[in-house]
């Protein structure tokens, strides 16, 4: 026979237990939810846009991190190029995108200096955009003709040549513009003028027919002509470089407080959700650990990095400052 207080008691117990699984059961279900969520994304194909063409570097990053992505995913990854102002229209089209299975390989302009150049630009940089990864990163070579000086001669003879030389860059903007801008700023008397041009190919051209008489210029661009004695490689816009080992850089010539490197990075739209950007920040880096995949990117001129998107958000804002000071000391403007 039961007693009324062992009824009394067991009542007590089961109010207890109510009360326990009342205050536990919301954070469980949320875990659960972010877990679930998280374990389900993505349901489809993801889409990366690349704003320039199949083989340029931005489409060979973007192509060598596709496949092992989609394996560690378990979904097709895709890579579309969606070319035209100088990526910006693909970097636009990924802010817009609005769904978690766009995702964009860009450059640094179009994170730090296209705003800048562009008070119309159709996106913010800064509002518009979930900051993975910055993938990968390579310095510049100051190259220059063969039949003129190395090291700190070079850069007396640029001081003291003044005006009456060129240097050519990809086009009005360009990283390899700005940074040319931002080195004169840095050594007293160089005041080369700048001739744009529609690529590095048109660059080099016109430094063998002696039209100008330096560049900033990618080292996978630049170390053919170097090693076949056409052109000279004065320094490197960074410190050493695994890229190019044998190429000093311009700090050891004395040229202070200057470093710029051209870099991707892999960008959402700022809607992305938690945990979609949380398998994501969490598989690249697994990717990027991996030393073959190093080695891939090594081979095609750049250097692995798969930082922390805070990293990658923090190394735009430090370069939006940089170059945005370039452009409004010099009264940079596009065509």
């Amino acid at each position: 026979m039961i007693s009324v207080r062992h009824v009394e008691l067991s009542t007590l117990v089961f109010s207890l237990l109510i009360s326990v699984v009342s205050v536990v059961t919301p954070e469980v279900a949320w875990s659960q939810n972010q877990l679930g969520s998280g374990a389900t994304w993505p349901s489809r194909t993801v889409r990366i846009l690349v704003g320039f063409p199949g083989g340029s570097t931005p489409d060979m990053v973007a192509r060598t991190l596709a496949e092992p992505l989609a394996k560690a995913l378990g979904q097709a990854v895709v890579v579309e190029n969606k070319t035209g102002a100088s990526g910006n229209i693909a970097t636009d089209a990924v802010a817009k995108s609005g769904d978690d299975h766009t995702l964009g390989v860009v450059i640094n302009g179009n994170l730090t200096s296209a705003k800048l150049l562009d008070p119309k630009l159709p996106y913010d940089p800064a509002k518009d955009f979930s900051f993975i990864s910055l993938l990968a990163t390579s310095p510049l070579i100051l190259l220059a003709p063969a039949n003129l000086p190395d090291g700190l001669e070079f850069i007396h003879q640029a001081q003291s040549s003044g005006s009456q030389w060129n240097y050519g860059s990809v086009g009005n903007g360009s990283v390899a513009h700005l940074g040319m801008e931002l080195l004169k700023s840095k050594i007293t008397g160089v005041q080369a003028v700048h001739i744009p041009y529609s690529g590095n190919p048109q660059v080099i051209t016109s430094m063998l027919g002696g039209q100008i008489q330096m560049a900033l210029v990618p080292p996978g661009v630049a170390m053919p002509q170097v090693k076949s004695g056409k052109l000279k490689a004065i320094g490197l816009t960074s410190a050493r470089s695994p890229l190019v080992p044998d190429v000093a850089s311009l700090s050891e010539l004395g040229v202070k407080d200057f470093q710029l490197e051209v870099w991707t990075g892999l960008v959402a739209p700022a809607g992305l959700s938690s945990p979609a950007k949380a398998r994501l920040v969490s598989e690249i880096a697994r990717i990027f650990a991996q030393d073959e995949f190093r080695q891939k990117l090594l081979s095609l001129g750049w250097l692995a990095v798969g930082s922390s998107s805070e990293a990658f958000k923090v190394r735009v804002q430090e370069e939006s400052l940089q170059l945005g000071n370039i452009i409004k000391l010099r009264h940079i403007q596009l065509d």
